[in-house]
């Protein structure tokens, strides 16, 4: 399977938007947004105007980026929630934030979503006392996804552990620091996923 290798905290510049590819350093003076605020580039810091499909675009691959997807899996996720009843938009958002990966990182067992698909991978996620290795599986509402017994030392875990208190745990998990486990109480609604996500635009992009 394919993998982005470039820089991540170029894709935080390119979009403008701090999107906290790279877990704790993005919480340091290290970070490269918040020491260069502009676009990568020789031209970064000239001014350009995007023409609707460029907005359409960059919203596109604000949020792919953002939960970590190639254009092939990005793409097959719009068409399945196209195919399913209600907001097409609202659907793709959902499906997003129910992949495993994405759980886990919400979760604080890791510092971003990269570093939750490795935990994934090497097999040191359980999804109700079984061991789970797919990043993209979905995860359901009464779910319990825990850190197996022998990887609850592993120094990334705990520093994400610790982190969680700033970064926040959404009101839709439930989490138990000491147990290494959290619960999907519900899915969230559209308002409680707050980072500025336009996916209006991305539907028409696709629809065209």
């Amino acid at each position: 399977m394919g993998r982005y290798l470039d820089s991540a905290c170029r894709i935080c510049r390119r979009e403008g938007l701090k999107l906290f590819l790279k877990a704790q350093r993005c919480n340091t003076e290290k970070c490269a947004f918040e020491r260069r605020e502009y676009f990568p580039g020789q031209h970064g810091q000239q001014r350009s105007k995007l023409s609707d499909y460029g907005v359409q675009l960059r919203e596109k691959q604000k949020v792919k980026k953002l939960y970590g997807l190639l254009e092939r899996q990005f793409r097959g996720t719009f068409h399945r929630a196209e195919r399913r009843k209600g907001i097409t938009g609202e659907n793709l958002l959902l499906m997003l934030e129910s992949r495993l990966d994405n759980i886990v990182y919400r979760m604080g067992f890791a510092g971003s979503r990269a570093e939750a698909r490795q935990f994934v991978r090497h097999g040191h996620i359980r999804v109700n006392e079984k061991k789970a290795t797919i990043p993209s599986a979905s995860v359901a509402v009464g779910d319990l996804v825990s850190i197996r017994e022998k990887s609850r030392e592993i120094p990334r875990v705990l520093e994400a552990l610790e982190a969680i208190e700033r970064r926040g745990i959404p009101t839709w998990l439930e989490i138990d620091k000491k147990t290494f486990t959290g619960k999907v109480k519900a899915f969230p609604s559209r308002e409680e996923l707050t980072l500025p996500m336009q996916e209006q635009l991305i539907v028409e992009l696709y629809s065209k």
